[in-house]
């Protein structure tokens, strides 16, 4: 799926709320921290990482693809 940003970047844990794979920030927050996200290939356990226009975001098989509008 695409995810298109308005702005310059959204943070990670945002970002898996916005396209409804986590519930809540806090499901968000335990996601990344067990290692289940992955950015442009890598585990993040940042939640707070800036994700940009062209980053890839992967978790629990389903991948996002984000686009700058």
């Amino acid at each position: 799926m695409d995810f298109y940003l308005k702005d310059d970047f959204i943070k990670l844990g945002q970002l898996l709320k916005a396209v409804n794979l986590v519930e809540n920030g806090a499901d968000a927050k335990f996601e990344i921290q067990d290692g289940k996200v992955y950015v442009n290939g890598s585990v993040e356990l940042q939640r707070g990482k800036k994700i940009v226009a062209g980053d890839v975001v992967k978790y629990k098989g389903k991948e996002v693809n984000i686009k700058k509008i």
